[in-house]
């Protein structure tokens, strides 16, 4: 399995190379950089370990290894991140999403031990309980990717990191979350960028106050909230069940040798911590494409 991710994303970090032009200066071309610390990932070791030929097979080592402070240093370059980013859009573009027209924005935790001295956690919402560390926050649309994702402290609140993925979305159609995104300036902000929120409330059938409400969050409540409804709010009704999906997602996203299962001790500062996450991100589109090959 780990040799046909990799053969995925040597012919996808080969295509982005071809399509960027070399920079003389570096002894090390950026796709060496990527390359170095996308096996390290992959098999779940410390770029240190990378670094030595002998933790790579015959046939895919690089020509030569650079040192690990060469690739701790350059990983924080914005050469990188542009590279990185590209490889994302050339997985992208291996296969097509399937449900585009349908989007989920969900959040998941990466929980690190509580003694943790890293000072860029903090305490926040976990999977059913208080947990410390960092959480991914993610729009899904049936590409190998995510649409759009960042990775932020946990104790960020979900609708907070929601308005600055919204304008990152493309087209158009149905964005499905939780009784979290049950927000009304969620909902319009969402009409203003071509996509109809769907989020269920945290208590149904309740009034709902004096405030005032934003037309598209009354529209969805009566929706989601009319039983035995026909017509639209019927169909409202069933795409909302499909917000399942993201749990399926996120659980693919852990379930084989290099998913994203946890944060390992050497993977601590926030901007470690995405470099990290988009590398697996990255390893599980390639898995992905390996399915439907």
């Amino acid at each position: 399995m780990e040799h046909e991710l990799w053969s995925i994303l040597s012919v996808a970090i080969q295509d982005v190379k071809r399509a960027r032009r070399a920079n003389a200066y570096h002894t090390h071309d950026h796709d060496r950089i990527i390359r170095v610390y996308l096996w390290a990932v992959l098999h779940d070791r410390p770029v240190s370990w990378a670094c030595h030929a002998q933790n790579w097979g015959r046939r895919t080592r690089p020509a030569t290894l650079p040192s690990q402070s060469c690739v701790s240093r350059r990983l924080r370059t914005e050469a990188i991140q542009q590279f990185l980013e590209a490889l994302g859009r050339r997985l992208v573009a291996m296969i097509r999403g399937a449900w585009a027209w349908l989007k989920i924005i969900d959040g998941k935790p990466l929980v690190v031990a509580a003694h943790s001295k890293d000072p860029d956690i903090a305490w926040g919402r976990g999977a059913g309980q208080q947990s410390k560390g960092y959480k991914l926050y993610a729009v899904y649309d049936g590409s190998p990717m995510p649409c759009a994702w960042q990775v932020e402290p946990m104790d960020r609140d979900e609708r907070v990191i929601a308005r600055q993925l919204i304008p990152r979305l493309c087209g158009g159609g149905y964005l499905l979350g939780d009784a979290v995104y049950d927000d009304s300036a969620l909902f319009g902000l969402a009409a203003e960028h071509g996509h109809r929120l769907l989020a269920p409330r945290a208590r149904r059938y309740v009034g709902l106050g004096h405030r005032r409400h934003s037309e598209h969050r009354l529209s969805c409540i009566a929706n989601l909230e009319t039983p035995g409804a026909r017509g639209a709010s019927n169909m409202s009704q069933a795409i909302m069940r499909a917000r399942r999906l993201i749990e399926t997602l996120f659980g693919n996203l852990t379930s084989f040798g290099g998913g994203l299962t946890c944060l390992p001790p050497w993977v601590r500062r926030l901007h470690r911590v995405k470099l990290y996450v988009q590398a697996k991100l990255l390893i599980n589109a390639a898995r992905i494409i390996s399915i439907h090959a």
